[in-house]
C-alpha cells in the first residue's frame, strides 16, 4: 500500500508550508543521488520525497489529496459528476465577465446542463476548458527548478491556453529571478492580450535564497569544526575552496563576496554564504569514545550558561 505523503515527509497533516519545505530540504539532502551514488534504495526514497513535496507544497493539490487520498488525480472528474453547483460546474462573475470553471465547457455543454442532453450526447465526458472574454490577459503559474532560476535559461512549457488548448511556448528565465515574480509574454493571451507566468521555484537540497543572497548548507566533521582547515564547497557555477577557521559552530556562516545570485538589471552578483553544519559520525568505536571523554575532562565548559531567563 502506498505510503501517506505526510508520513513520507515526517510532518503532521496540519503542517504549514514552511514546515513542509524544511522537511523536504532535510530529506532531499539526505537521500540526494549525489550523496548516495549507486544506492538504489536512497534513489527510490529521493523520488518518493519529491513526489510527496510536489503535492503537499501546492495548495490545490494538497486540498484534493486531503480529501481523496492518493486517488485525488482521478477524483476530480467523479466529484464533478455528482456535487457542486450546476452539475459540478462553478460560475464566477468578475470585472471581465463570467468565468465558468469545471471539467471543460463549450456552448453545447452549457445547454446540456440547463436543458438536458440531447440524444447522442448523453454520457459524453466534458473537456477541460475555461471561458474567457476576448482581449483578456492570461495569468498562470509555472514551476522552475532552483538552479534554472538562479542561472537563467530557456524552457519549453506546456501551457493550457483557454482558446487554443494545450500549447508549447518557449520561455526565457532571466538569471536571478525570485519566487513569486511574473514573466510577461506579449501577445500570447486572448486576441492580442498578454500571458503572465507567475514563477514558483522548487527548493534545492542544499541551496536556498535569502533576499538577494545565496545560502549553501555544507556539512563538516567534528575535527574540521575544532581544528579548521580547507574544504571545498559547491558554488553556483564552480566548486570553491574555503578555509575554515578553528572552532566553528553549526549554523555559523562564512561569506564569499560576489559568488551569489546574479542581480537582475546589473552585471553584479550577490554574496554566497556558507552555512556550516557539524555532522557527527554514525558509529563511534570505544577508543574514540574514550578520547571524547578525555577531551571533555580537559575542556570543561557549559555551552548553555547564558540560557537563563
Amino acid at each position: 500500500m502506498p505510503r501517506d505523503y505526510y508520513e513520507i515527509l515526517g510532518v503532521p497533516r496540519n503542517a504549514t508550508l514552511e514546515e513542509i519545505k524544511s522537511a523536504y530540504r532535510k530529506l532531499a539532502m539526505k537521500y540526494h543521488p549525489d550523496r548516495n551514488p549507486g544506492d538504489k534504495e536512497a534513489e527510490a526514497k529521493f523520488r518518493e520525497v519529491q513526489e510527496a513535496y510536489e503535492v503537499l507544497s501546492d495548495e490545490k493539490k494538497r486540498a484534493q489529496y486531503d480529501r481523496y487520498g492518493r486517488v485525488f488525480e482521478h477524483a476530480g472528474a467523479e466529484a464533478a459528476a455528482g456535487a457542486g453547483p450546476v452539475g459540478g460546474y462553478e460560475f464566477r462573475w468578475g470585472p471581465g465577465g463570467a468565468t465558468i470553471f469545471g471539467e471543460g465547457l463549450d456552448t453545447e455543454d452549457l445547454f446540456e446542463m440547463i436543458f438536458g442532453a440531447p440524444p447522442g450526447r448523453r454520457g459524453r465526458r466534458p473537456r477541460a476548458r475555461t471561458v474567457w472574454p476576448s482581449g483578456q490577459d492570461i495569468h498562470q503559474e509555472i514551476e522552475v527548478d532552483f538552479l534554472t532560476a538562479a542561472r537563467g535559461g530557456s524552457m519549453d512549457l506546456r501551457i493550457e491556453h483557454p482558446e487554443t488548448g494545450p500549447t508549447v511556448v518557449r520561455v526565457h528565465i532571466p538569471a536571478g529571478i525570485a519566487d513569486g515574480q511574473s514573466l510577461r509574454l506579449r501577445g500570447q493571451g486572448i486576441a492580442g492580450g498578454d500571458l503572465y507566468l507567475k514563477v514558483r521555484i522548487r527548493p534545492h537540497p542544499f541551496f536556498r535564497r535569502e533576499g538577494n543572497d545565496l545560502i549553501v548548507t555544507v556539512p563538516i566533521s567534528v575535527a574540521e569544526a575544532v581544528l579548521g582547515g580547507k574544504i571545498e564547497v559547491p558554488g553556483l557555477d564552480e566548486t570553491l575552496a574555503v578555509t575554515l577557521p578553528p572552532g566553528v559552530s553549526s549554523g555559523q556562516r562564512l561569506r564569499i563576496r560576489g559568488h551569489g545570485l546574479p542581480i537582475p538589471g546589473t552585471k553584479q552578483r550577490s554574496d554566497l554564504y556558507v552555512e556550516l553544519q557539524i555532522v557527527l559520525p554514525k558509529n563511534l568505536d570505544p577508543e574514540s569514545r574514550k578520547l571524547i571523554e578525555e577531551f571533555a575532562r580537559r575542556n570543561p565548559y557549559n555551552p548553555r550558561a547564558n540560557l537563563r531567563p
